[in-house]
């Protein structure tokens, strides 16, 4: 090889002049280019969503959650399709049958197919928890990244309000609105839950909002012209989208699981519309002697609630850029 500076070695992987000799390229070269041609490396450039994508792929547990969550809301989604009978076709030769082969999950003491009104029942609490994460957020952001980026009174007055909104207790004014408003649809239940569980996500926009506002790019924003929306929009937001994820999902979880314990009160979604819920509170009042009509509807919400837990402990190991290592 040759030793005279500014003349590039020839890399030979074979005998000099053969097909597996090789040369970099002339003109100039960054490192990366030295570093592929001299060790055979390829760099390849990731952004940090792709990092945080490879992080939530390695993580089996959260993985595997999402997969399970998406095979039930998809059958849910396609009920119409999956399910052996409608919610409400009543049976009078399959009165109270016990889970069996043409009827997996039994029957109720008006023949209805048990399977198939789960079915339709996941339908309605995925479509709540999903308005309800969405809506939430959406309130929750507003609120917790105005008060975050101003400040002073206006983070003083929203954070109160909101204070205002954690001191009430839940559940009871849950039962008392859903006792005054009526008939509840889940548009109608989504809207109410949606307006009062919005806290915690404001809560943590705010957090991040204030620790933002103190960066190095956003005074060069401010100084470059740009206004508070195009700021918040632009430059913030965009940075708080990791907490936000993982905060939605576990409100659609939080929903889903309190639109079931309404309709368990009688509550939440009525009749004849079905709802997980509301089939755990039409199987108690029939007996504990038929067991099924309680245990497949408590056991399916079980499941959902377990995996949408998952699936934020999995999204916030994945988009935290400080995490190395997948805990699962």
């Amino acid at each position: 090889m040759s030793s005279e500076p500014g003349v590039r070695d020839q890399l030979t992987i074979g005998p000099p002049g053969s097909q597996y000799s090789m040369s970099p390229p002339e003109g100039p070269a960054g490192p990366g280019a030295e570093l592929t041609y001299e060790y055979g490396l390829e760099i390849e450039a990731r952004s940090q969503w792709a990092y945080a994508r490879r992080r939530f792929v390695r993580h089996r547990l959260a993985l595997g959650s999402l997969i399970v969550l998406l095979a039930i809301f998809g059958c849910g989604l396609f009920a119409n399709f999956i399910a052996p009978y409608t919610y409400d076709q009543i049976n009078l030769e399959s009165l109270s049958v016990a889970p069996s082969q043409k009827h997996p999950f039994g029957t109720d003491s008006a023949g209805r197919d048990s399977f198939s009104r789960v079915l339709f029942g996941i339908r309605t609490s995925a479509r709540v928890g999903v308005l309800v994460g969405i809506l939430s957020t959406l309130i929750g952001a507003v609120i917790g990244g105005l008060a975050g980026f101003y400040g002073g009174w206006i983070d003083n007055l929203l954070m109160r309000v909101t204070d205002l909104f954690l001191t009430l207790p839940l559940l009871a004014v849950l039962l008392v609105a859903a006792k005054y408003l009526g008939h509840s649809t889940p548009l109608k239940l989504a809207l109410l839950l949606a307006l009062l569980i919005w806290t915690s996500i404001a809560r943590v926009v705010r957090g991040s909002f204030l620790s933002l506002r103190e960066k190095e790019y956003v005074e060069a924003a401010r100084a470059a012209g740009a206004g508070d929306l195009r700021i918040m929009f632009r430059h913030m937001f965009p940075n708080t989208i990791g907490p936000i994820v993982v905060a939605a999902t576990l409100t659609i979880g939080t929903a889903i699981l309190l639109e079931a314990v309404l309709s368990f009160l009688g509550f939440g979604i009525e009749p004849p519309t079905p709802a997980l819920g509301g089939l755990l509170n039409e199987g108690q009042d029939q007996g504990l002697d038929k067991w099924w009509l309680v245990t497949f509807p408590g056991v399916v919400i079980v499941v959902i609630v377990l995996c949408i837990n998952f699936i934020g402990d999995g999204l916030r190991d994945a988009l935290d850029p400080t995490q190395r290592r997948v805990r699962a």
